[in-house]
């Protein structure tokens, strides 16, 4: 099986070195790259075309979300999973609008850093359930701001529980076992609530699904 190449971008030396440490410790990771900062990190994964980028957020020269921004319009296949100490309003969105897939704190124990590498790296993903949390009461408020926008197709029972899996961080095969069903079918179900919401990926379904009071954290 080929391994997940990474890239390492974060402006503290000893972090950086840390997660080289951790990540070589498993066989399906290669580290292909690091950067000190997002301007250097833009540069460096136009040329390496990393599967994923595990990207800070605040950076001198420039910051993750731009750089995400910049690296998404060059190299679109490019994966992100956002590592990072901060967990307010603004940069959870800043990050997900600008391309990340995955969003983990640093405090967060190494299974779960293996296992958002390797979800965000397959396509799918993944929100530490601290920052989903933090995510479901930004998109409350804006509902209760009259921000809502219904009229699409309502999603049937299945869907809505398939959603609310993904909302807590579920893979495909973890939401199949669960709710006894095959992989395939969740991806059918998950075909049918993009269109019905009129979204693109498995973040926008969510963040869409929460602001419209469909599914709960």
């Amino acid at each position: 099986m080929p391994k997940i190449r990474i890239m390492i971008v974060d402006d503290h030396p000893i972090v950086r070195e840390g997660l080289v440490s951790v990540l070589k410790r498993d066989e399906e990771f290669e580290i292909v790259g690091e950067a000190p900062d997002g301007r250097t990190a833009v540069k460096r994964a136009v040329s390496l075309k990393p599967d994923l980028i595990l990207m800070d957020l605040r950076m001198p020269e420039m910051g993750g979300v731009e750089a995400m921004k910049e690296i998404r319009a060059a190299a679109p296949d490019i994966k992100f999973l956002v590592l990072t100490t901060y967990d307010t309003d603004e940069h959870i969105v800043g990050a997900l609008e600008a391309g990340a897939s995955g969003y983990l704190l640093k405090d967060a124990p190494r299974d779960d850093l293996f296992n958002a590498i390797r979800t965000v790296a397959r396509g799918d993903a993944l929100l530490q359930p601290r920052v989903a949390a933090r995510l479901l009461q930004h998109m409350t408020g804006q509902t209760q701001r009259g921000n809502v926008n219904n009229g699409e197709e309502d999603l049937s029972p299945r869907e809505i529980e398939v959603l609310q899996l993904v909302a807590r961080g579920y893979a495909n095969k973890e939401i199949a076992a669960r709710l006894t069903i095959t992989e395939a079918t969740v991806k059918t179900h998950l075909a049918h609530i993009f269109q019905k919401l009129g979204v693109n990926d498995r973040t926008e379904a969510v963040t869409t699904a929460v602001q419209r009071n469909i599914i709960r954290l």
